[in-house]
């Protein structure tokens, strides 16, 4: 039986804080309701759903080992819609055909926006 990736977990200190984070830059829907200690966001557009879930103080966030990584077509685009918002990226990096950009959450987790792939349909068309 395989196994499906559709959601995603995420420790916050402020879980308040970090749903209205991935809703006003990313488009997730949310209640913003607090329902079993989790909030939960729903990615319209399809893709993985995100659970915001209270931090206990021993856990350290901000690490290294995960990266979100948010597929956009136009990476300077949406740098430019989330500066507008007050996110700030980081330089726009080129690698093999597409563009991605890094910036942090409110809880210093790494996110990032890549236009890899769109990369195909660019080349194809």
């Amino acid at each position: 039986m395989p196994a499906v990736l559709n959601t995603l977990l995420i420790y916050a200190r402020d879980p308040a804080a970090s749903a209205e984070f991935y809703h006003r830059h990313f488009g997730f829907v949310s209640s913003g309701e607090m329902v079993e200690g989790l909030i939960e966001l729903s990615a319209p557009e399809g893709g993985a759903n995100i659970l915001i879930h209270q931090a206990a103080k021993s856990v350290k966030l901000g690490q290294a080992g995960v990266k979100l990584m948010f597929s956009v077509p136009d990476v300077d685009g949406f740098k430019a819609q989330c500066a507008r918002q007050g996110l700030e990226f980081g330089a726009t990096h080129q690698a093999n055909g597409y563009a991605f950009a890094n910036a942090k959450d409110p809880d210093g987790n790494s996110v990032s926006i890549s236009s890899r792939a769109y990369r195909a349909t660019a080349a194809a068309g």
